[in-house]
């Protein structure tokens, strides 16, 4: 079954409350940065947008424990049961994790395995190349809190509210990779199509 951007945005309007605003406003930002990068890149723009719109869908279900893959395996999970397919719940597992490494996210723990029983499952859902739609939502992850930042400021906002781990270095390191990748595909500075980030920083 086909998921849209308007059907998408209504699905996070069921998950408004108190607790929810700050996660569905990133959620926003994120789904318009993604269909501007990808109108940028002559692809499907609402399908851009109506992944980043779920990606972080899991926050709004109750879980078991805080951290990353609570939230991917709910968002996961909770997309599939409303009857739409792999390629919009995958993006709830997928928009966490760089270079398709379990270790190789932004925040939670040093160790991701904890005897958590879903680690296995992620670790090779996660293994097969990425989409660009997905490497889209990876770095819009990176450059959105509820408003479009250079990834620099994005990270320091994550480090300042989650600490720094084990991993972090590698983060850093992927993440740059991924932002010089999208700048390689449209020809310029990905910022170039973002002017309001000079506002924001």
């Amino acid at each position: 079954m086909k998921l849209n951007s308007k059907q998408a945005l209504e699905l996070l309007d069921k998950m408004k409350n108190e607790n929810s605003i700050n996660w569905i406003q990133h959620s926003i930002c994120v789904g318009n940065t993604a269909g501007r990068i990808a109108k940028a890149l002559n692809l499907d723009e609402d399908f851009a947008k109506t992944l980043g719109y779920i990606h972080d869908i899991g926050k709004g279900i109750k879980s078991e424990g805080d951290g990353v893959i609570p939230h991917a395996i709910c968002g996961y999970n909770y997309i599939k049961s409303l009857g739409f397919g792999e390629e919009y719940a995958g993006i709830c597992i997928k928009h966490s994790f760089l270079n398709n490494d379990i270790d190789c996210l932004a925040n939670d723990r040093d160790e991701t395995d904890n005897g958590d029983i879903n680690y296995e499952f992620i670790k090779n859902y996660i293994k097969n190349e990425y989409s660009i739609y997905e490497k889209i939502i990876n770095l819009c992850d990176l450059i959105c809190t509820q408003k479009v930042l250079t990834v620099e400021k994005r990270l320091i906002d994550l480090f300042l509210r989650h600490g720094i781990f084990a991993k972090t270095q590698y983060h850093i390191r992927e993440t740059m990779k991924l932002k010089q990748y999208f700048d390689n595909l449209i020809d310029k500075n990905l910022y170039s199509l973002f002017p309001e980030i000079i506002e924001n920083l």
